[in-house]
């Protein structure tokens, strides 16, 4: 497993665990929308507990909503705004 797959297996880890999902983290595709009624469909109060998660377990945040919207799109997109942001190393 290399470290883009343990990173994208902590985040669907930390989604099912933080939101209380419904389904496992091997059910979660890295490219599924995770808004809107062809993905996961998580909520607005889903979004905040997701920034807030991201914080504590990644050590990065999202600063607004027009970040959010970028950034809260797939696990992909996550991956990708943790990585930019130098995030994931260290944090359990």
């Amino acid at each position: 497993m290399t470290d883009t797959d343990a990173l994208r297996t902590r985040i669907k880890e930390m989604m099912v665990k933080n939101l209380m999902l419904q389904m496992s983290a091997d059910q979660i595709c890295d490219d599924t929308p995770l808004f809107g009624p062809n993905g996961i469909g998580l909520d607005s109060i889903d979004a905040l507990e997701l920034a807030v998660a991201l914080e504590k377990n990644f050590g990065v945040s999202v600063p607004n909503s027009e970040v959010a919207t970028q950034v809260l799109r797939s696990v992909n997109t996550i991956h990708d705004y943790i990585v930019e942001k130098g995030g994931g190393a260290g944090h359990p």
